[in-house]
Formats: C-alpha cells, structure tokens, sequence
C-alpha cells in the first residue's frame, strides 16, 4: 500500500494483475477483423458482416493497412481492444489451429471470442477494483468472481460456451459500483459538494468545457464526453466506467489514478505525452509530443 498524502492513501496498481490481458496479435488468427461485423461510418470506410474477414486481411492474418488505418477511414480499428482474449482463443481453445485452415471451426471459434472477449474486459475492470478496495468483502467478491471468469477462460471450450454472461456481468458489475462509491468517497465526491451537478452516470457533456478542473472522485460512468475538454483537469479517483471518451481532449490531464479506465477509451481520444496515465495503459500512437 502506498501513501498518496497525509489524508489520503491508495492500494497498488493493478498493472501487474492486467498484463496478460494486452492482446498479443501475433498469437492471435485476425479474430477482431473477422468474428464482429460493422456498418460504414465515421470510425469505417465500409461495411463488413460479422463473421466474414476484412478485406484488407491478409493470409497472413496481418492488416495490409495497418500503418495507415485512421488516415484511410479505419478509426474503430485503432480503438479496439480484445484485452487479451484473441489469443487465448486462439491457442489456448483451439490450440493454434485457425479458422482458415480448419474452416469447420470458424463459428465455434467467433462464439468463443466473443464470450471470451467479454469476460476478459470483466477481468480488467475487477483487477482494478481489487487493488483499490479498503473492504475486505468487496475484495474478496472481486477475487471470487476473478476465479469464477479465469476458471471459464481457462478451461473447456463447451463451458465456455455454455456460461451465463449476462448474470456474471451483473455480478462484477455490482462489486464495481461498489468499490467505486468507497474510493470515490476516499476522496469526498459521494455528496458531491464540490462537483458540478452535471457531473453524473450517463451524463450529456458533450463538448463541455472541463478544462483545469479538480475532479476527483467524479462519477462519470457511462458518461457522453465526446469531444469535452479536461485539459489540465485531475480525474483521481473518477469513474469512468463505460464513458464515452471519443475525441475528448486529455492534453496534460491526470488519468493515473482514474478507476475503470481502459486502452480503447484512451485510443478514440485527442491526448499528448504529458497526459499522466496508469502505468499498464500506453500513449496511443496517435497522440501528439506537446
């Protein structure tokens, strides 16, 4: 445990805990340019049916544009993120046998990304809240339910397939909420005396000036910040679960403390190297030196 100040102190980082839930695409069959499907729009140039590879797939299973995806119209490619789960499937599952050699496993194996993508990103957010909770029964909820999910992605493919995921993602997702209304309290937001009662879960600030604010301990779950402006601003401590961050400007601002947080929200966002993120999430490639 770590002191942050005199009043104030913090669990470890969960980054050791989330390493192997960075995709590792070398390992992996494509299985992000060929399980999900989607429509032509500002994030892709074309429509693609789930289930089908991407035309600019190689045999290779590499992108043959993949140093130019956001200049070309494949900004939702930039942004995805498997947390791991493409190769798990692929040589974990299914042993290293791909879905274009051995074409009779193609439909088993897009339903076991897709379960296995989910659970993963469970994992993330719970490592999270595990190393950041002060209560015993919200760490050990969040260690039970870690086992439950790495039983299931560990073990046999017709387990997998078979797992209520729905019930288990109400399950984590109740031992999230938790463990943020104590950290958030840690940094007394609960009332939310200090904070702009606009700042709340699913909240429209798109576009909203938040620049050089002290946030923290705001609870922006599922928050709309499209575009919005939080240059210099401190999010210590805020929920971001599920907040939508495409665009949002982050130059400078303090995300290394911020709970939930994730690669794809940082990916669909503007930042600079200066923006202070969590030691297991990287500075997308598309953000600039200033």
């Amino acid at each position: 445990m770590q002191t942050t100040s005199a009043n104030h102190t913090e669990p470890s980082s969960p980054s050791l805990d989330r390493q192997s839930l960075r995709p590792d695409c070398g390992n992996c069959f494509a299985l992000c340019c060929t399980a999900f499907g989607f429509s032509r729009s500002a994030d892709f140039a074309l429509d693609k049916p789930a289930g089908s590879p991407c035309q600019n797939l190689a045999a290779d299973f590499s992108c043959t544009i993949h140093d130019s995806l956001r200049p070309r119209g494949f900004r939702g490619c930039t942004v995805f993120d498997c947390f791991g789960a493409g190769q798990n499937v692929s040589q974990g599952f299914f042993a290293g046998k791909s879905w274009l050699a051995y074409p009779d496993i193609k439909d088993e194996m897009f339903s076991a990304f897709k379960a296995a993508r989910r659970l993963h990103e469970m994992l993330w957010y719970l490592a999270d809240a595990q190393a950041r909770t002060f209560d015993p029964d919200s760490s050990h909820r969040a260690i039970q339910l870690r086992n439950t999910i790495e039983q299931a992605v560990g073990g046999e493919l017709p387990d997998l397939l078979s797992l209520d995921i729905q019930e288990l993602h109400s399950q984590v997702r109740s031992t999230l909420m938790e463990v943020s209304e104590e950290v958030r309290a840690s940094y007394f937001a609960t009332g939310g005396d200090h904070l702009d009662s606009a700042l709340k879960p699913g909240a429209d600030l798109m576009g909203k000036n938040l620049r050089s604010r002290r946030l923290c301990g705001a609870n922006l779950r599922g928050a709309y910040l499209i575009a919005a402006d939080l240059r210099d601003s401190d999010l210590s401590g805020a929920d971001l679960l599920g907040a939508d961050l495409r665009d949002a400007w982050l130059e400078r601002t303090d995300l290394s403390k911020a709970m939930y947080l994730t690669q794809p929200q940082l990916n669909a966002a503007r930042g600079s190297r200066a923006t202070l993120l969590p030691s297991d999430l990287e500075v997308p490639s598309h953000w600039h030196d200033g």
